[in-house]
């Protein structure tokens, strides 16, 4: 797959069939929409494009309201692949850009540029300023153009619509197990290892400190994920929330590598979060704790290494 920063490469995209959007989260929705891309695509032996923003518009237009993300840009991209696409152009969001008028947008980036045979969108697509175009207008500069329109229905995952929102939601209240199924994936938290109070390290179960979270943290919880380093996948205990037991009220994300010895400070570590184990608790003394991480980590263990996700 080629990512493309920009309209640099057009023999990368152009002549091919295309969904623009966001894609944050590339959730069962989005899956959904990728299927049929790849699938147009493939019939006719040209590129699947998805075309994505970098920032979100809405962080020039209203950064006060805008979401945190659900995907940094590298695992947004490295999922699009996974699902089939080709090419992705992570187009750089700019005020000029944001100026575009609903048929300036299609003239400019789908037909001029892109050259776009086919377009694959959702029933809430929104292009050019104010959001002023939707799939009605499209599909009647489609059928102006000579395009082909697909428009991909909602999907609904036991009786919950999938939407990067409703994820969010979920993550931010904790509930991991819904969020997993929405997505369709683990969800994967990003952040830089710093040095914490190494209290984890005394009490025989060191953790990486995540500090610089790069999307949405998961609501206060132990969870059970996984971490790559290297090209080795290492299950891992997650601690988020406070420490009351020491006092502590600020919240931190704490990650117990299980089984790996080996200093990551000062690097990026990606988590991918997978169930959620318990909520967080005040324990009465020292020795209670460290027997409730050591049943952590065994369930941890157990849920990642023996497949049970």
């Amino acid at each position: 797959m080629t990512v493309i920063h920009g309209f640099a490469s057009p023999a990368s995209y152009r002549d091919g069939f295309v969904s623009i959007g966001n894609f944050d989260g590339v959730h069962c929705g989005h899956q959904s929409m990728l299927a049929t891309l790849v699938q147009r695509a493939r019939e006719q032996g040209v590129p699947a494009v998805v075309m994505t923003f970098d920032p979100h518009p809405i962080e020039l237009l209203r950064p006060d309201a805008a979401p945190p993300r659900l995907t940094t840009m590298a695992h947004r991209t490295g999922l699009l692949q996974k699902y089939g696409v080709d090419c992705v152009i992570v187009l750089p969001t700019t005020p000029r850009f944001l100026t575009l008028t609903a048929e300036e947008f299609f003239q400019t980036i789908v037909k001029t540029e892109l050259r776009a045979r086919g377009l694959v969108e959702g029933p809430n697509f929104f292009f050019g300023r104010n959001r002023a175009g939707n799939v009605t207008v499209l599909r009647g500069f489609c059928t102006t153009h000579h395009l082909t329109l697909d428009v991909i229905p909602p999907v609904i995952v036991d009786e919950q619509l999938v939407s990067s929102s409703v994820i969010r939601s979920l993550i931010d209240a904790g509930d991991i197990t819904e969020s997993v199924r929405l997505l369709g994936h683990p969800y994967r938290l990003t952040g830089v290892v710093g040095r914490g109070a190494e209290r984890g390290r005394e009490l025989g179960y060191p953790t990486a400190n995540l500090v610089d979270m790069a999307n949405l943290i998961p609501g206060n919880g132990v969870y059970a994920g996984m971490s790559n380093i290297g090209e080795r996948s290492i299950a891992a205990a997650i601690n988020i929330g406070p420490n009351p037991t020491f006092g502590e009220t600020s919240k931190k994300v704490e990650v117990h590598l299980i089984d790996f010895s080996g200093d990551l400070y000062g690097k990026t570590l990606d988590v991918d979060f997978v169930r959620r184990i318990r909520d967080v608790q005040r324990f009465s003394s020292i020795s209670e704790l460290k027997d409730q991480l050591r049943k952590d980590v065994d369930l941890a263990r157990l849920i990642m290494l023996s497949g049970k996700q």
